[in-house]
């Protein structure tokens, strides 16, 4: 640029009076034009260098940046849709955790129940099951009663029996009787025969049940009226006479027949 100005400083100074040698000239009076535009413009353009890599590298930062923002709001977004599946999740697992509670809720309920219905039929076994010793008790002590009786009558009866076999001798002889078991320790079968004269096998028979001091008269054939058998069970506890009872059930039988 310094030489762009000297051709117009040469031609001003040329259309100036001459001067004299030794005078001074104006030239050297002005000053020094060279403002050191090159190393200006070699300044600017490291500039316009540096600021244009500065512009691209805030740029590069800047899109950077936004990448990054953006990747950052994809990555909440997506890390809220999991915190928002992982919520649903454990909403469904607070329900069915509450849905089972409530349910063992309901079975301890329930087993409760169960619990104090079995205490209460435990209770009423128990106490039926002491009634029920209570009655074995009296049971027993009715049957060891009986028992005794039945010992002491049947000692009678061996006592009896003694003396009475002549006679049941004869009775059995006349009154065509056979004596036999009727299945219990405390019965007597008394079978007849020749009651039928149109039939002489034809057979009547009584059960006679000693287990009582009376005797009673429980089962035969042919069925008799209960209140005749009753009237000859009355004559035969009042005079303890096996007899009388062998002729009285041979007449009904007869009786019987002939009707």
């Amino acid at each position: 640029m310094a030489s762009a100005f000297e051709p117009s400083l040469s031609a001003s100074l040329s259309r100036q009076p001459p001067m004299s040698a030794t005078a001074p000239s104006m030239a050297d009076t002005l000053p020094d034009i060279n403002f050191g535009f090159d190393e200006l413009r070699e300044r600017m353009a490291k500039f316009t260098a540096k600021f244009d890599a500065f512009i691209e590298t805030g740029r590069k930062r800047v899109l950077a940046e936004r990448n990054q923002f953006r990747m950052s709001v994809a990555e909440l977004a997506e890390d809220q849709r999991m915190r928002r599946k992982d919520m649903e999740i454990v909403a469904l697992k607070t329900a069915n955790h509450q849905q089972t509670v409530a349910k063992e809720a309901q079975e301890a309920r329930e087993m409760q129940q169960a619990i104090a219905a079995l205490d209460a039929q435990r209770d009423a076994h128990a106490a039926r099951r002491d009634a029920l010793k209570a009655q074995i008790a009296d049971a027993q002590r009715d049957i060891d009663a009986r028992a005794a009786a039945q010992r002491a009558h049947a000692a009678y009866l061996e006592t009896q029996a003694r003396f009475n076999v002549p006679e049941l001798d004869f009775w059995i002889s006349n009154l065509c009787l056979k004596i036999e078991g009727a299945g219990q320790t405390d019965r007597l079968k008394f079978v007849y025969s020749h009651i039928d004269e149109k039939d002489w096998e034809r057979e009547a028979w009584f059960e006679l049940c000693t287990s009582s001091r009376d005797y009673d008269v429980r089962h035969c054939r042919p069925k008799l009226e209960r209140e005749k058998v009753e009237r000859v069970l009355e004559r035969v506890n009042e005079s303890r006479e096996l007899a009388v009872l062998l002729r009285g059930m041979r007449e009904l039988f007869v009786e019987a027949i002939k009707a």
